[in-house]
């Protein structure tokens, strides 16, 4: 049996658990590049932070799954930079030693939330990642379920997300499934192409 509940700050080991599960979900992309130290900071910060969380799905004791989210991201990258200064700096060290094109990368992960900010409230589904052998079991959308549930509608115009347009059918689908409508697609300075999705809550009397 499957079930879904958020992740606190001081659980550890679940938080390490997540990590392991993103490195599977994310080869190659760029957060992923960061390595475990700089992952653990963020997952904890997105726990911490008061406008921002974590949901684990476990199968027993084990986590199977997650999805981070921010009604905030700005404000959750400024709490991670004065909170976790100094150990993101230190991971952020070793990734420039690497590979020194990833500072500016870095910078411009950083500068993005800013920069995406608009006029009405929403909450952004940053991150969801499912053990690969675990796929195929509704895990992804039992988690979506529970951040519907979490955001308040009368307060929050949508749930935000964005993935890769292209060779990525398999997410776009699953989002779509999931009651989530293609907003934009555009290009990042990287040369991606990415959908932007968002779901908005139906009125009931409409």
């Amino acid at each position: 049996m499957i079930t879904v509940r958020k992740i606190k700050a001081d659980e550890k080991a679940a938080i390490k658990q997540i990590v392991q599960i993103h490195l599977k979900t994310f080869p190659g992309f760029f957060l992923t590049f960061m390595g475990k130290g700089f992952l653990n900071q963020m997952y904890a910060c997105y726990c911490k932070h008061t406008d921002s969380g974590l949901f684990a799905a476990f199968e027993g004791e084990t986590p199977v799954g997650f999805l981070a989210y921010s009604s905030d991201f700005s404000g959750l990258y400024k709490y991670m930079i004065k909170k976790r200064f100094f150990p993101f700096f230190w991971y952020s060290v070793g990734a420039f030693f690497r590979k020194p094109k990833v500072f500016m990368r870095l910078v411009r992960a950083l500068l993005k939330p800013g920069e995406a900010k608009r006029e009405e409230a929403y909450v952004e589904l940053s991150s969801i990642g499912v053990e690969p052998e675990q796929k195929g079991k509704g895990i992804g959308s039992l988690l979506i379920d529970e951040l519907k549930k979490e955001t308040d509608f009368s307060k929050f115009a949508y749930i935000n997300l964005e993935t890769d347009a292209e060779n990525n059918e398999a997410a776009n689908r699953f989002y779509q499934k999931n009651g989530f409508a293609l907003s934009k697609t555009y290009q990042t300075h990287e040369g991606r192409k990415m959908n932007e999705y968002r779901y908005t809550k139906e009125d009931p009397l409409s």
